[in-house]
């Protein structure tokens, strides 16, 4: 059968067939599956339809556990149901997953399988998820490439419905999830041939309707539950035919011979892998690579219901060794899962004199190379063993042989080194798809990020070939590397993997005749022994001649043809203009026409350098030089120097099990980020005090506190450092006042510079080229390591602006985003509170950048005192922080703590206003000090972008990409309704002053608090940038779009209104502010007339609730009857 080939990635190809079969899909998201349902989401609204005729209904739920109910309740009511999650999601499904496979019902469940959080949260893929549910009775089906599940997807929903079983659809998270790879694709007709509709009749037939005189979920008693629970075995007998058939239905039309089993390799193989999911890929590499050995692979595709029938045939008869590749843990386990199955199999099918062996590999999307794999097939001593790690305390680690490249000879490997946020990874999203979808070349794309919210290092891995690529692994020998960042030279090792007389591309402003002085020697020396021919390409000088900034992905996507010359000029640039024009079509013609200048001046513009023979005297020339590192705790200097500085230098994956002893409870020291020292910027902010009024709000604003006043004294300035400017403090004329700033931790966001307000019109901060103020790093390390001044905040006053920002920030340096407008809150949390706080903080944005290794954002003062941090999960921030102050309660009955010390609980509007809210309103019930801080960017920041309840109407979010059409959800006035509790909503932006009074009122209330704080997002496409992320927040609030008030019942016992509407009347049209953030503007632009109803009645909203407000502050007014005030 013939199929059209496009390029995409495992989510949307499980989205494709998903559609098909589906009618309805209850969603929420989650890394790494929540593209599917974006996907889905698409297509419904631009009306594609299912195999029934329809577009799919998609309803977003507040959780996991309602997407799972939502799920129960379609299937019973007789409509086939899907949905997509991962991980800590998919735990969250269990108990219904119990019921929908208890009462027999088809519903799928497609997973992007992802590591379960144990002594650490982690984004990235293993099958720990999918292990968990293997009791729920569910069926659960494997996938290991792109290919497989667009091939073998039908097969389950076939499946689920024949055999009346929910099915787990899973594959790896990431690796395949993410992958980009040239596949063939089914078309609808086809996927409904397939179908038997006289099964969905009989499915109809049976669910529960008024017509059917039937009930379903009772309560059962002893007497008969056991016999009830075993009438459902002949279902679980059956299903493995039924799953044959549909797989035969597939291999009829694609010629292909999937089984429940796959084996691959010899036919008289001695030594077999028994596997599943991607390594699967790997493994077939290795295998076409050395045909002569005997070796073999077994896939597994259906794990449960476990077939050992179906195992056992799949076994050659000259089988003698197996190895079981388990992709999880199971502590306290003689064995993990699949090996006991497999074990379980042998010894019942009466193959026990094969010697079985167990191995387990791949935690958190730990790379599986061919070597590893050759490892497994050489250890015939260590019956239980790791793979891809150095295991020196329990000793089960595998030496890995040095090994022949086992990819086909034909293919190119290409490896661009990027800046997060800089758009790398779009370009080379970009670049896959040209090749794919215009050549005859097979295709792969893998984009590897750590775990910063932005300009922390993104790795994306291309690999392009006529013969099919199954490298399910990192590229580490490139034909093609581009460092997109020229910091990166002196940091990471790039030239020792370009092969001999492969290509280097640099993005750097240096010419050619600077290159010996700017290129390290270590670099110098490998272009030249090894013949790189070298490109230049300064894609932000030309960025910022267009307009485009520091937006470069189109620039280096047309450097990457123009120097490679995979793709003739014309082609090449008709490809990428038609591309940019999909990507950024909403964003206006300007934008388009942008990108289109750049596509031709990246092409043109990209320069070949001529490397000087005499480079080679450098070829022995070492990388780097370790700096030393800062003054610190020496549990600090020790994490750093053993574990922080090897994993940011990309060499964490050799560190030793040994290494982590000491933080083998997944806790760190506080501070480390201070020793991190990214270099990302390409302007700072520089100060000129001739202009400085000494305001602090430059302080007070920087997300990533790297702009601070120091206070001096006579003696201190005496000493400070050659050059570093001051001036007499005003109102302490004892102290000098300097303001010093950290060019290498800042990210050039400019949000300092918006905010300075100056004299006379002149500006006291101004973003400068770093490079030409190298200096200004040790006056903010001489400022840093000054006694805090705490007599200037207290003249000040603590609970000001200026006053606030002479103490400490005990959150710095954070892997937020340039401009994040929720850090802020946060580092002036921890000035204010921070040696005496304990922080529950809810899974999201505010925990990855808080926490994120290697680095750890939240320090301590000089008496190493600072805010006690921890993350439990998404749902429960609210009563997690209600049991570490339940235990301040209790332990203070043994005089072991501080009475003094505060709790706060931190999280988004993803987490309070959706999955966390029953939590959050139990807790605001309890009448417990306890104070909340809901940072709402009114999206679930961290998985993406997708619409929460406190999105507003009109507002395009994935899951709303037609424009949110239901209202915003009033957090705010439902947790007044308790009387109790200080309810307070700011906007730093809008007024600084607000935002300190506030969080201080909220502090002293004696019982509890919530804050919900405005905060901007790059979700919000603001077309000013996120360097005017204050300005923004002030427009927001003077349209009259958020308003500023606090609910202080504390005021009631004072004969004084509790409720203060702190907004004045709008000032700034609410429709020009709508237009001023891309979130609203798309729709505007693809939707005019949807927009223009969203939009008039989001206006409508809005005025109603500022009318709501101010009749609420009058309704509150204390009333004076015959002289008593009421």
């Amino acid at each position: 059968m013939l199929r059209q080939e496009r390029t995409m990635d495992g989510n949307q190809a499980a989205a494709h067939v998903a559609y098909a079969y589906s009618e309805i899909a209850a969603i929420y998201p989650i890394t790494p599956s929540s593209p599917m349902a974006e996907y889905a989401d698409e297509w419904a609204l631009q009306g594609r339809k299912n195999i029934f005729g329809h577009p799919l209904s998609i309803s977003e739920m507040q959780s996991e556990a309602g997407a799972a109910g939502a799920v129960h309740g379609a299937l019973i009511a007789g409509t086939l149901a899907v949905t997509f999650t991962a991980s800590q999601g998919l735990l969250l499904m269990l108990p219904n997953l119990y019921r929908i496979a208890g009462e027999l019902l088809p519903g799928v469940f497609h997973i992007a399988s992802r590591t379960i959080a144990a002594h650490a949260l982690s984004i990235f893929g293993d099958h720990s998820d999918i292990y968990a549910c293997r009791q729920t009775g569910a069926a659960i089906f494997a996938e290991s490439s792109v290919q497989e599940v667009m091939d073998l997807s039908p097969a389950v929903h076939l499946s689920a419905i024949e055999g009346r079983l929910p099915f787990l659809n899973f594959f790896d998270g990431f690796r395949t999830s993410h992958e980009l790879h040239k596949i063939k694709v089914w078309d609808y007709d086809t996927l409904n041939e397939m179908l038997d509709r006289k099964l969905v009749e009989r499915f109809r037939e049976n669910a529960l309707h008024p017509r059917h005189g039937k009930m379903m979920g009772s309560a059962q008693n002893p007497d008969i539950f056991f016999q009830a629970r075993e009438a459902a075995n002949p279902f679980y007998d059956a299903l493995p035919e039924i799953v044959e058939r549909a797989l035969a239905k597939i291999n009829e039309r694609l010629g292909t011979s999937y089984g429940l089993f796959d084996y691959y390799g010899a036919e008289d193989a001695v030594h077999v892998i028994i596997a599943m999911g991607s390594v699967c890929e790997t493994i077939r590499e290795y295998l076409d690579a050395f045909p002569e050995k005997k070796y073999g692979l077994i896939c597994v595709h259906l794990y449960r219901p476990f077939s050992a029938r179906h195992l056992l045939d799949a076994i050659p008869s000259s089988v003698e060794q197996i190895s079981v590749l388990d992709r999880t843990k199971e502590p306290g386990s003689p064995g993990e899962p699949l090996y006991l199955d497999v074990l379980a199999a042998l010894k019942e099918g009466g193959r026990e004199n094969i010697a079985l062996f167990s191995g387990r590999y791949g935690l958190s999307s730990k790379d599986t190379t061919p070597g590893q794999i050759a490892a497994v097939y050489e250890n015939h001593t260590k019956k239980r063993f790791t793979l891809g790690i150095t295991d020196d305390v329990t000793h089960l680690s595998l030496d890995i042989p040095s090994l022949p490249s086992t990819a086909p000879e034909d293919m190119i490997s290409c490896k661009f080194w990027g800046l997060g946020g800089d758009g790398t990874v779009s370009a080379t999203k970009n670049i896959v798809k040209i090749v794919g979808d215009h050549t005859p070349l097979k295709v792969q794309g893998y984009f590897e990020y750590d775990s910063k919210k932005s300009r922390g290092l993104t790795i994306s891995h291309l690999r392009f070939g006529k013969s099919p690529i199954r490298s399910a692994y990192l590229v580490h020998q490139s034909d093609f590397t581009a460092c997109c960042n020229p910091v990166y030279l002196h940091k990471y090792d790039m030239t020792s993997e370009i092969k001999e007389g492969g290509a280097f591309l640099i993005n750097c402003p240096y010419k050619e005749n600077e290159l010996e002085q700017f290129l390290p020697d270590s670099v110098k020396g490998q272009l030249a022994a090894k013949h790189i021919r070298l490109f230049l390409i300064d894609a932000i000088g030309i960025g910022k001649e267009i307009g485009l900034n520091n937006k470069i992905s189109t620039l280096l996507q047309a450097a990457f043809f123009g120097a490679s010359g995979i793709l003739p000029r014309e082609q090449a640039i008709d490809f990428m203009k038609k591309a940019a024009r999909k990507s950024y079509g909403s964003k206006g013609e300007k934008i388009i026409k942008m990108n289109d200048q750049a596509i031709e001046r990246g092409f043109d513009q990209v320069q070949q350098i001529t490397v000087p023979e005499g480079w080679k005297r450098f070829s022995n020339s070492p990388l780097r030089v370790d700096n030393p590192l800062l003054p610190d705790r020496p549990e600090v200097l020790s994490y750093v120097k053993n574990i922080q500085q090897p994993v940011t230098d990309q060499r964490g994956n050799s560190l030793p099990v040994s290494a982590f002893g000491p933080y083998a409870d997944g806790s760190f020291p506080s501070g480390s980020s201070a020793h991190e020292r990214r270099n990302v910027a390409t302007e700072v902010p520089v100060w000129k005090p001739e202009n400085c009024i000494q305001c602090n709000r430059c302080s007070f604003v920087c997300p990533h506190a790297v702009i601070r006043p120091a206070v001096m004294t006579a003696a201190e300035k005496a000493k400070a450092p050659q050059g570093m400017q001051s001036l007499p403090m005003t109102g302490m004329t004892d102290y000098s006042f300097s303001i010093t700033i950290s060019q290498t931790d800042c990210t050039g966001c400019g949000s300092c510079t918006g905010t300075c307000p100056g004299k006379q019109g002149q500006k006291a901060l101004e973003m400068c080229p770093v490079h030409q103020h190298q200096e200004t790093q040790q006056y903010f390390d001489y400022g840093k390591s000054l006694p805090e001044k705490r007599d200037a905040a207290e003249k000040f006053k603590t609970n000001t602006v200026k006053g606030s920002q002479f103490l400490r920030p005990l959150l710095e340096f954070s892997g937020a985003c340039a401009g994040c407008g929720e850090t802020p809150y946060v580092k002036l949390l921890t000035q204010l509170f921070g040696p005496k706080m304990y922080i529950a903080n809810a899974t999201g944005c505010t925990s990855i950048w808080g926490n994120s290794s290697p680095s750890t954002a939240y320090t301590v003062n000089q008496e190493g005192f600072g805010p006690a941090w921890s993350n439990s999960l998404f749902e429960d921030a609210a009563e997690f922080g209600y049991g570490m102050l339940l235990a301040k309660e209790v332990l203070s009955r043994y005089d072991q703590t501080d009475e003094n010390l505060v709790q706060w609980v931190i999280g988004g509007d993803g987490w309070a206003y959706d999955i966390g809210f029953g939590g959050l309103d139990h807790i605001l019930a309890s009448g417990k000090n306890i104070n909340i801080l809901v940072l709402n960017t009114e999206v679930y920041s961290n998985t993406g972008g997708q619409a929460s309840k406190a999105t507003p109407t009109g507002s395009t979010a994935k899951f709303a990409s037609g424009g949110k059409s239901t209202r915003k959800k009033n957090l705010a006035a439902m947790a007044m309704t308790y009387g109790n509790v200080y309810v307070a909503q700011t906007a730093m932006g809008a007024d600084y002053s607000h935002t300190v009074k506030t969080i201080c009122e909220a502090a002293a209330y004696p019982g509890p608090s919530l804050v919900i704080a405005y905060a901007t997002c790059i979700a919000h496409g603001i077309r000013a940038g996120m360097g005017s992320s204050q300005q923004e927040e002030k427009k927001a609030v003077e349209a009259g779009y958020f308003h500023l008030f606090r609910y202080n019942p504390s005021l009631k016992e004072q004969g004084k209104n509790p409720f203060m509407l702190d907004s004045k009347e709008p000032v700034l049209d609410y429709e020009t502010f709508l237009e001023g953030e891309i979130r609203y503007d798309v729709l505007k632009r693809q939707h005019p007339k949807q927009a223009q109803k969203l939009f008039a009645e989001a206006s409508r909203q809005a005025k109603e609730q500022f009318q709501y407000l101010k009749k609420l502050e009058a309704l509150m007014a204390p009333r004076t009857i015959s002289g008593v005030v009421r």
